[in-house]
């Protein structure tokens, strides 16, 4: 009856003990994904933040003639390469000055004079409808729709260069910073030249993680 009474006692000990890891693996392991998904600590500091650089808004003076605009600064946007340029136009309409944030576009210098229109003349920086621009230029920040103010090649080196033009149709054919050719409507805006902060990922050792791998 005792070696009876051992033998149970020794299971019950083995179910607990077996209860016990089950319990462990399933209820102890902290999910560090399902920690960030929650937000608070783990959200991104924004408030630093710039705001979205685009193009003006289209307006008479854009499409009949020109504008023009003085590099006030040049800012470092947090979470952007590219850097940013504060642009200030006077309003044509009232009596006050109106702030722009462009892409700044590399050889773009605070004090510079940048135009902005259908008349503008084609200079670094200077932005113009894909139709008034020769074949072979190198664009950036391109519209896709006629006053989207900007979607097409923005990251830090990014530029497109303008293929073709199809005066029947009144597009324009140009190709975009992965290789792939679009076709847009040439009234469509751009801004000359390429975003400046190139060669951003070809540092030696962009971040720490490289060098720590570089010697496993």
């Amino acid at each position: 009856w005792r070696e009876r009474e051992r033998g149970l006692l020794c299971f019950f000990e083995q179910c607990v003990c077996a209860r016990r890891q089950t319990t462990t693996a399933t209820m102890g392991k902290i999910i560090r994904t399902q920690r960030k998904g929650a937000g608070s600590i783990f959200t991104a500091n924004t408030h630093h933040r710039k705001g979205a650089p685009k193009l003006r808004a289209m307006d008479f003076a854009e499409r009949h003639g020109f504008i023009k605009g003085v590099v006030r600064e040049i800012l470092h946007d947090p979470g952007r390469g590219a850097p940013v340029a504060r642009v200030q136009f006077r309003d044509p309409y009232r009596f006050k000055m109106r702030n722009e944030r462009f892409l700044a576009v590399e050889g773009v210098f605070t004090g510079q004079a940048i135009y902005a229109g259908k008349k503008a003349h084609m200079a670094i920086g200077n932005i113009l409808p894909l139709g008034q621009l020769p074949e072979g230029t190198v664009v950036c920040n391109v519209e896709v729709q006629p006053g989207d103010r900007g979607k097409l090649g923005r990251a830090s080196g990014a530029y497109s260069v303008i293929i073709s033009h199809n005066s029947e149709t009144g597009r324009t054919r140009i190709r975009l910073p992965s290789g792939a050719k679009k076709a847009l409507h040439s009234t469509a805006r751009a801004t000359v030249g390429l975003v400046a902060g190139g060669g951003r990922c070809e540092k030696p050792v962009l971040k720490a993680g490289n060098s720590y791998h570089k010697y496993k």
